[in-house]
């Protein structure tokens, strides 16, 4: 047979049964069973052969029917099977989610399936995923318990089916629900129960937007992909909940771990900053092993000296031009840090730095800064550890700052005194405290208006000690006995550092370099006669040796250095006589005898007015257009006196060959 009854002629080959075998063989459609009857009836079959034909027939329709039944179960536990075996294999709650309802769908072949959740802390159920769905209302429903078909099944625990959802009484209907299942179309809806560990956990919907009745199997094959859903459901939580907690066991340990990284690095800093106490270390090591060990760039700020040292986690250490600290300023919020941290004995954060006060009995004696790091409290009590050492380490520099200060400037008062002691007894003292009395040195006498004395001391006292010379007070000024042999770049140099302590200008007169101890006392009193001219001419901030001070250093100079004087005075005009054999000097000379009356002056020379005009001219172009200035054209006339003396022969020296005089 090839799909189609034998022949006419030959179906009396085949008994009825035989037929319908072949049928069912076939899966033929049910129209064909009626045939084998039909052509029996046709060609006059008795009655007990149609009676045995109708009942194969039937019997044939039926075995139909449950071999249809059989395979659709099959399909249906395949179906089922490969919902299980792939949700097993899903991690994610979403994923889950929206696998459930996709494979509802398909099975039932619905027009849309959709799955709520319980919310325990609400009461109610809400949507959490759908599939073919169109309403934004119906996406985000709310079923409460008991309300509509989905609540009737959440507050059961029990499958419900409506072929027509409006028309069903059965069901609560609220306004919300009825609105969003009209929206969307809805009229034959299922609804299962999700169960997990015993507790309804939701509900599983498949839905038609037609009316159609759901059978007992289909009611069943839901119930069934239901009740894989919520293992699913139970296993991708259970997953959840083991990500979650190793994640938070991730953190614990992470914490834990930075935890004892800062416990080491606190003892490593403990022990570090206690050697560094018990060797002899200074403020410069703290900034070294605090940067370190914490990381970060490091600055310590001495708040006597205004000298910070700063260092980094490369290991570098450099000491910041001194003049206070820039980085406790206003601007960036670091000097409300520095007031909070002295207050209360504790690390602060100032903008993006950590500030920690060294203090001792409430006396501010440094600032720590830390930048570029972030610190737990671990890391804060590190830095707070490292502000006490600093401290103390300064207190202990302060001690010995004090008591060679004193011993520096005992020794540089027998120097200065009248009758000094034995100089050989001077030396060796000097050599205590790294100085060398034979080396040339320069005397500095300081004074400040206004600027505290206690400050400028310790700064005279740093000056001193960083360049192996003495620092005292006398007369109530500040002396310094440095080694060098260039007294102006000397001054210059210690009057700015003492400024920036003095927070204003100072006043210094300079005199040297010496030679040997005897030398001190002369060069002490020429430096202090600077000092009060500068004071007496009001040059206030200056700072001068007699041969920066003109006439008025010549008059007041140990050794009168009468050529110099004079070179300095009119050397550019003499240079210029000689090598153009011009008589400037003598222009100038008989220019300030005629009272600076060109008339006059031009008949004593016995030349043009103008050529008078044109040689004071070019005066001014070679010594300065302020010469005839009072001051600066009283010095050229000194000058120029000198200057006929030294010419004739006269010997203006010969008064110190013979000793001292009597300046009385």
């Amino acid at each position: 047979m090839d799909g189609e009854l034998t022949p006419e002629g030959d179906e009396g080959e085949l008994s009825g049964q035989e037929v319908f075998l072949e049928l069912l063989l076939r899966d033929a459609p049910t129209v064909e069973y009626e045939r084998p009857v039909l052509r029996a009836r046709a060609r006059g079959a008795p009655a007990e052969e149609l009676a045995e034909l109708e009942r194969a027939k039937l019997t044939a329709l039926r075995v139909r029917s449950v071999m249809r039944d059989r395979r659709r179960r099959e399909y249906e536990l395949s179906a089922l099977f490969e919902t299980a075996n792939d949700l097993a294999g899903m991690r994610s709650l979403d994923q889950v989610l929206h696998a459930i309802v996709e494979r509802a769908r398909n099975l039932l072949g619905t027009d849309t399936a959709y799955l709520t959740l319980s919310d325990p802390e609400q009461g109610d159920t809400a949507m959490r995923v759908t599939s073919g769905s169109v309403s934004a209302a119906f996406q985000q429903l709310r079923l409460e318990a008991g309300k509509g078909l989905g609540g009737l099944v959440a507050s059961t625990a029990l499958p419900y089916v409506t072929a027509n959802y409006f028309a069903d009484p059965r069901f609560a209907h609220t306004e919300n629900i009825d609105h969003a299942v009209r929206e969307e179309g809805l009229k034959a809806i299922l609804g299962v129960p999700l169960k997990m560990n015993g507790r309804e956990a939701g509900v599983l919907f498949a839905a038609n937007r037609r009316e159609r009745p759901f059978s007992h199997s289909e009611v069943a094959l839901l119930s069934s992909l239901a009740t894989h859903a919520a293992i699913a459901i139970d296993n991708a939580n259970l997953i959840d909940d083991t990500r979650r907690a190793l994640d938070e066991l991730h953190t614990v340990n992470a914490r834990l771990q930075r935890h004892t990284e800062a416990v080491e690095r606190s003892a490593e800093a403990h022990d570090r900053l206690g050697d560094l106490v018990l060797s002899g270390g200074g403020v410069r090591e703290v900034a070294a092993a605090l940067a370190e060990v914490l990381g970060g760039s490091v600055l310590i700020h001495d708040r006597n000296t205004d000298v910070s040292v700063t260092a980094s986690v490369s290991g570098a250490v450099g000491d910041p031009e001194p003049g206070g600290d820039p980085a406790l300023s206003e601007e960036d919020g670091l000097a409300a840090a520095v007031r909070a941290s002295l207050s209360g004995g504790r690390a602060e954060r100032g903008g993006e730095a950590w500030v920690a006060v060294a203090a001792a009995g409430g006396e501010p004696l440094g600032t720590l800064v830390l930048r570029g790091v972030e610190l737990g409290s671990t890391d804060q009590r590190v830095l707070e550890r490292a502000a006490m050492v600093t401290a103390l380490l300064l207190l202990i520099r302060r001690s010995v700052s004090e008591a060679e200060h004193r011993v520096r400037g005992d020794l540089l008062d027998e120097l200065l005194d009248t009758t000094p002691r034995d100089p050989e007894s001077l030396r060796q003292r000097a050599a205590l405290l790294h100085a060398d009395l034979d080396e040339p040195h320069v005397v500095v006498v300081a004074e400040a208006e206004g600027a505290d004395p206690a400050r400028l001391r310790s700064a005279a006292t740093h000056v001193a000690e960083t360049t192996g010379g003495l620092a005292g007070s006398r007369s109530g000024r500040l002396v310094l006995a440095l080694p060098g042999s260039d007294p102006s770049g000397t001054g210059r140099r210690v009057a700015a550092e003492l400024s920036t302590a003095a927070n204003g200008p100072v006043t210094a007169g300079l005199a040297g370099p010496t030679d040997g101890p005897e030398a001190f006392r002369a060069a002490f009193s020429e430096a202090f006669r600077c000092l009060q001219t500068l004071r007496a001419l009001g040059r206030v901030g200056d700072v001068a040796t007699t041969a920066d001070l003109g006439f008025s250093g010549l008059l007041l100079g140990q050794d009168r250095d009468v050529p110099g004087f004079v070179q300095r005075s009119l050397g550019p005009l003499l240079d210029y006589d000689r090598r153009r054999g011009t008589l400037l000097v003598e222009t100038l000379r008989v220019y300030f005898a005629c009272g600076g009356n060109l008339s006059r002056a031009k008949d004593r020379l016995h030349i043009h007015v103008n050529t008078v005009a044109q040689r004071l001219e070019r005066i001014g172009q070679l010594i300065g257009a302020d010469w005839q200035e009072p001051e600066r054209a009283l010095e050229l006339q000194l000058a120029l006196h000198l200057h006929g003396l030294l010419d004739q022969g006269v010997d203006l020296l010969g008064e110190r060959r013979g000793g001292r005089p009597d300046h009385g």
